[in-house]
């Protein structure tokens, strides 16, 4: 068991963690870019919001590095994921990339540092490793978690209530949780109400966290929680887990009205996002271009003004019902 969650814990959590920091930095981007771009006077971005596009091995690269990073390996392994990442995503995507560094740091660090011509051995056996893995396994594994999307996606069309409800208090709750939401979104190719649906849960979790702990942590913790992460609440949530509740519930309210009432639709590069970095906002205005003021109204009232308003609600009650207090959302750092 023990061991079990040290594997766990490096390749679920620490690896994916650091893969959504590499798609932050790349293909999220790129998307904020690509719509920064058609403003008139900042039409100079769109020739750097081109170099991450999704289909760049560029991406693949930084998912690589990051992964590698976040692993802890050497140097030279760390590195030589610039190739295996950008290789394993050519092969199979963002799934192909997570293989390709995974596989392709772990088995470079056996190398590291075993012989006397070490900046030559450790490059070659991560970056073969890497591709290897990731032209062999990447694309099985990729073409599993694109068939469970669909599934969902699918299965969202048909039942958007249930649905509705399921993907937006899941995907929030990973949001909150230390795994990434961005990450496993985008392999799973979350796209239309379903993806709508995880970017109104995952608001529902940052906003409502903001909110409710305004009082103990002032403007500089609703500014980091409610545009950063709401995981900056997840230690206080493992001391008192009913903190959950209020901006649980929310999510709950808010994901079937996104699908079944509003039909929001979203793309899977800001499924998992929520309010971070206002990507998922963003993203709900690529997923449909000709929006307009209609979707400016629907995404500030379920993505911004509906969370903080149900979420101050269930929190009162759970605070007058004696399960909460204010003190138990006091972030340690501010």
């Amino acid at each position: 068991m023990k061991q079990m969650r040290k594997y766990i814990d490096r390749y679920l959590i620490q690896a994916m963690s650091s893969m959504a920091l590499g798609l932050f930095s790349s293909l999220i981007i790129g998307l904020i870019l690509s719509q920064l771009a058609k403003i008139n006077f900042l039409s100079f971005l769109q020739p750097f919001a081109d170099v991450a596009n999704a289909s760049s091995p560029v991406i693949g690269s930084a998912i690589g590095v990051a992964i590698a990073y976040g692993l802890k390996v050497k140097p030279l392994v760390l590195f030589s994921m610039c190739i295996a990442g950008a290789f394993g995503y050519t092969a199979g995507g963002p799934v192909g990339a997570y293989v390709a560094a995974v596989i392709g740091s772990e088995i470079g660090m056996l190398a590291a540092g075993k012989t006397s011509v070490d900046i030559i051995v450790t490059p070659i056996v991560s970056i073969v490793s890497g591709c290897l893995a990731g032209q062999l396994i990447g694309p099985a594994v990729s073409a599993l978690m694109a068939s469970l999307g669909t599934i969902i996606n699918n299965a969202t069309l048909m039942s958007p209530i249930p649905m509705g409800i399921l993907i937006a208090v899941v995907v929030g709750m990973v949001l909150t949780a230390p795994i990434s939401s961005a990450a496993l979104c985008i392999m799973l190719g979350l796209d239309g109400l379903a993806a709508g649906a995880a970017v109104v849960g995952c608001s529902a979790q940052m906003i409502g966290f903001a909110v409710m702990s305004y009082k103990e942590n002032g403007f500089g913790g609703f500014i980091s929680v409610g545009i950063g992460t709401s995981m900056l609440q997840f230690a206080n949530i493992i001391r008192h887990p009913q903190i959950w509740i209020a901006p649980t519930l929310a999510s709950a309210i808010l994901g079937p009205i996104s699908t079944a009432v509003l039909k929001m639709s979203n793309t899977a590069v800001g499924a998992g996002m929520g309010t971070s970095g206002l990507v998922g906002q963003f993203s709900a205005f690529a997923a449909v271009p000709d929006g307009g003021a209609t979707l400016l109204i629907q995404v500030v009232l379920m993505h911004f003004i509906l969370p903080a308003i149900l979420t101050l609600i269930i929190h009162e009650i759970t605070i007058k019902l004696g399960w909460v207090k204010s003190e138990y959302l006091k972030l340690e750092a501010l």
